[in-house]
């Protein structure tokens, strides 16, 4: 079954599910893509929040609920809460209902909080994106505004509409950050195709004005070594320059070599060398509390 429509639900609007029956209160559009709307939305008489995904086509929807579906397996924090159809003016409308993360795209994080936070929270990032393919899955449109981070430097990827398995074609995709749109590979959907477009990602973050420069270039002269070219010229990319280099190059065996590397890369003592920038907050945090957790430790042992 098709919408027949593209829903758009103003605040104040109750959905309700058809066969389980839960109210959802409206209170405003948090995005839409090619396949839905998103809205952040309450229960009557609860305070949580949630993510509330409206699709235009049930089977695209249904397949992104069967892949939530396996995460939620995999994964403890259980993004899926929900799924059910709710009735409107164009019929039976499909909606899945996901936790819903108090933050902002990552794009505005890294803005407002400093380019010294990539470390943090590009980790988050690989990480979830290990599960995901470990799970047998590609996300495949991987750019800033489908990932939201908490003020804690939480990671939550958002829009699992991209989605698809491993060795498949790429559903959907942002050209900035695809890998056949810089003439680098095909659009088969593989760990390293996320890998590249994390790289794009951080470039973008780190230093935009490179990257619109190297995009410049005629389609069919643009290549992943203008990419790199900008490694080299761009004094922000300097301390992540090796990574990038090598996911751009198709340089990983797998998502969870690409992980060891980047902690290897940010936790690196020389990484914040003088002319590196100064030790960022959330690096300082994480070794008090990795001094308290042992003192702790030793507290307890000491006792018994």
């Amino acid at each position: 079954m098709t919408t027949l429509s593209n829903p758009g639900y103003p605040p104040g609007t109750v959905i309700t599910g058809k066969w389980r029956k839960k109210r959802y209160i409206v209170e405003r559009m948090l995005g839409k893509g090619a396949n839905g709307r998103v809205y952040l939305v309450q229960r009557p008489g609860h305070t949580e929040r949630y993510a509330l995904k409206v699709g235009y086509d049930t089977l695209d929807l249904q397949s992104e609920i069967n892949v939530l579906n396996t995460l939620k397996e995999q994964m403890s924090d259980h993004y899926l809460v929900e799924a059910d159809d709710h009735q409107d003016s164009s019929g039976e409308v499909p909606f899945y209902v996901m936790r819903y993360i108090e933050g902002s795209q990552l794009q505005h994080f890294i803005r407002s909080r400093g380019r010294e936070w990539l470390g943090l929270v590009g980790l988050k990032l690989l990480e979830k994106l290990t599960v995901l393919h470990r799970s047998g899955y590609i996300f495949g449109d991987l750019k800033p505004e489908n990932v939201m981070v908490s003020a804690y430097g939480q990671v939550e990827l958002i829009d699992y509409g991209g989605v698809s398995a491993v060795g498949r074609s790429v559903k959907q995709f942002t050209e900035w950050y695809d890998r056949g749109y810089w003439n680098a590979g095909s659009r088969t959907g593989d760990e390293a195709y996320d890998l590249f477009s994390f790289a794009v990602m951080c470039i973008q973050l780190l230093d935009e004005e490179v990257l619109r420069t190297a995009s410049a270039q005629l389609p069919q002269i643009r290549s992943v070594a203008d990419l790199q070219a900008a490694l080299r010229k761009s004094p922000q990319l300097k301390p992540y320059a090796g990574w990038l280099s090598k996911a751009l190059a198709g340089g990983f065996a797998d998502s969870r070599e690409a992980v060891n590397l980047w902690k290897n890369t940010v936790y690196s003592p020389s990484r914040w060398e003088s002319g590196q920038g100064k030790t960022p907050l959330w690096l300082k945090n994480s070794f008090v509390m990795s001094l308290i957790i042992l003192a702790c430790a030793v507290y307890l042992f000491l006792r018994t």
